[in-house]
């Protein structure tokens, strides 16, 4: 059953940039990894490495976008650096996009189980 239309928002080029410019930041897996290790709290920048394998330049980079994007905050604390989900429709979309998803591949296994063999 196909979920009913709603009228789109009309927006202007500058705003669809600004969300272009959104998910350009959310595109890259690594920045997924990290959101998805913060889903649980604030995190150090050691944990962060350690959790999602990256290395700490590469992590650092990653998290430097995503807070200069806004999705993340930071902390310092003496030496240590915490980050934070900061912008907290991040958790929506993840829900959305992996609820759409899981339903794709839902029925993507239901249609391959029915074709039968070859």
């Amino acid at each position: 059953m196909a979920a009913a239309k709603k009228n789109p928002r009309l927006m202007s080029n500058d705003a669809l940039l600004q969300i272009a410019r959104r998910f350009a930041v959310l595109a890259e897996p690594m920045r997924l990894r990290l959101l998805q290790s913060l889903f649980e709290g604030e995190m150090s920048v050691n944990e962060l490495v350690e959790v999602t394998g990256g290395t700490q330049a590469n992590v650092s980079r990653h998290l430097q976008t995503l807070a200069h994007a806004h999705l993340v905050s930071r902390r310092k604390e003496g030496l240590q650096v915490f980050y934070t989900i900061s912008d907290p429709s991040i958790f929506r979309l993840c829900e959305l996009v992996c609820g759409s998803l899981e339903q794709q591949l839902a029925q993507q296994a239901g249609a391959f189980a029915e074709g039968g063999r070859l």
